[in-house]
């Protein structure tokens, strides 16, 4: 399948039963602002672009979603308890970005897309979810020519805050995607 659209991303994923199941589950928890984010994307594309015939390893499938009035971690440990209920075949990860900016000692996220504008890597720097009617929607707060061009950038964020450049060339060299998706193109900071 050839890839050039946000357009053509969205089929790419309706096309995939696991990933579907997986919005589903999320969907069921009835988040606020809620997202299925990252690699969960980012990682599709990146397969297919390598014509895999088999998904890479996923280490978490990330559930983000925005919510000021519970900001206690429990919470999330909660939905990803239930999650596991629901779908258990899936590594799930849940964070409330309403807190995330704590943890990342930035100033406070005003949404979830706000928060995916300011991940590391622009070709991370995506999310789907269902809508009230089970289309998929896909936010892109960096947009997609990055992921459709195996490149791995700093989002804007990263570089106007050089103080997380030594953060961001760390995390590029520990997750090595390059061993996985070898025509990837790293660039540091």
């Amino acid at each position: 399948m050839k890839i050039e659209t946000e357009k053509d991303i969205i089929e790419l994923i309706k096309q995939d039963e696991w990933m579907m199941n997986a919005l589903l589950a999320a969907k069921q928890l009835n988040l606020p602002d809620w997202w299925i984010c990252a690699g969960f994307v980012r990682s599709k594309i990146w397969d297919t672009l390598h014509n895999f015939t088999n998904r890479t390893r996923t280490p978490d499938v990330d559930v983000i979603y925005f919510d000021r009035t519970n900001l206690n971690e429990t919470e999330e440990k909660r939905l990803e308890e239930k999650l596991m209920e629901i779908n258990p075949i899936v590594p799930w990860s849940v964070k409330n970005e309403a807190r995330m900016h704590i943890t990342n000692g930035i100033p406070p996220y005003s949404s979830s897309v706000d928060a995916i504008s300011k991940f590391p890597e622009t070709a991370t720097a995506l999310g789907v979810k269902l809508d009230g009617v089970d289309n998929l929607i896909l936010t892109a707060p960096c947009g997609i020519s990055d992921v459709l061009n195996l490149e791995i950038k700093p989002t804007s964020f990263f570089r106007e805050h050089p103080d997380l450049g030594t953060i961001y060339n760390e995390r590029v060299m520990k997750k090595n995607w390059k061993d996985t998706w070898s025509r990837v193109k790293m660039h540091y900071i």
